[in-house]
């Protein structure tokens, strides 16, 4: 500020002795700056003033000439005297932050909020653990109900019985007429073979023979009964020593190809002969064992992948269902 007075004394004194007393009107000073913007009031008014009579005294140019450099300098003055301002206030305020932060400094470190918190880590934890338990328990009780569901035993309603079974009338092993009444009141599991069968009718034979007496002991009567798919061959001698060799219980059965077709087709088994050279030849049949009720009903069949555990307990298990229901 104190340049920019003395540069104005300066151009004052200039102004002073270049200028004539007369004064142009407003009117003609106008018409002299038509492009010029209008001069801010400042302390520079006086020197304006002299501006006036330098023009009236017709050295017009010299003076307009020298007003502008004024203006335009003392604008300039102002600018930077503002730009130092605004440095010297950014300044200050750098230096009044900095002055904080060396405080905060020497207070120590401030304490940041941590993201988790020992409480919050804490009820996560407990949260986790009842979630967990949760969880655990009632996959133990979802498991404990199929179980229990798979266990018990769900009276339905009935959807009927197989067709499997029906009349017949052959011939024992001892040449005795025997028919399906017979049986009556007795357990049965009825058997299809041929005594000329290499190994899967006897190793049959032997797992019913087994069961037969396995089941004995528990209480319950069962009687084994073997009938012939081979009637050409399977005479009632040959039955008869046949039957000798697994249980003396087994009831051997044959008859006529017409009675054994008969038969064959109410139990639905198949039989066919095969390699047949002469009167040397084999039989393919179905390999099932049914279980018939003191009716002569069908209860159950059993396959050749039962062992004689499998079949024992199967038949028990049936025949004790059977007189649940009926009971």
């Amino acid at each position: 500020m104190a340049k920019a007075i003395s540069r104005n004394q300066q151009i004052r004194y200039f102004l002073y002795h270049s200028i004539s007393s007369s004064k142009p009107s407003f009117h003609s000073l106008s018409k002299a700056l038509p492009h010029t913007k209008p001069l801010p009031l400042s302390p520079l008014v006086g020197l304006g003033n002299l501006a006036f009579q330098a023009m009236s005294s017709g050295r017009l140019e010299s003076g307009l000439n020298c007003y502008r450099s004024l203006c335009t300098s003392n604008s300039v003055n102002q600018s930077s005297s503002e730009s130092n301002g605004s440095s010297s206030g950014a300044n200050s305020g750098k230096s009044e932050s900095s002055g904080g932060s060396q405080k905060t400094s020497e207070q120590g470190k401030p304490i940041r909020g941590s993201p988790v918190s020992w409480m919050s880590f804490f009820l996560l934890v407990c949260t986790g653990a009842g979630l967990v338990y949760y969880y655990d328990r009632e996959k133990k009780r979802h498991i404990e109900d199929i179980t229990t569901a798979s266990t018990s035993v769900k009276q339905g309603p009935s959807a009927g019985k197989a067709a499997i079974g029906g009349p017949f009338n052959l011939i024992d092993h001892n040449g005795k007429p025997v028919t399906e009444k017979d049986f009556f009141g007795k357990w049965t599991v009825v058997y299809f073979g041929f005594t000329h069968c290499p190994d899967i009718c006897p190793d049959e034979l032997q797992k019913l023979a087994a069961a037969v007496d396995k089941i004995k002991k528990s209480g319950i009567q069962v009687i084994p009964v073997f009938i012939s798919v081979d009637p050409e061959r399977d005479t009632v001698e040959q039955v008869r020593e046949y039957v000798k060799e697994f249980h003396p219980n087994l009831i051997g059965l044959t008859g006529t190809p017409e009675e054994i077709k008969k038969t064959a087709r109410a139990y639905r088994v198949y039989y066919m002969k095969t390699e047949e050279e002469g009167s040397d030849y084999l039989v393919d049949h179905s390999i099932v064992m049914y279980l018939m009720d003191p009716k002569m009903e069908f209860v159950k069949f059993f396959g050749k992948n039962n062992d004689v555990d499998m079949l024992t307990d199967g038949i028990i298990n049936e025949i004790k269902q059977y007189k649940r229901v009926k009971a």
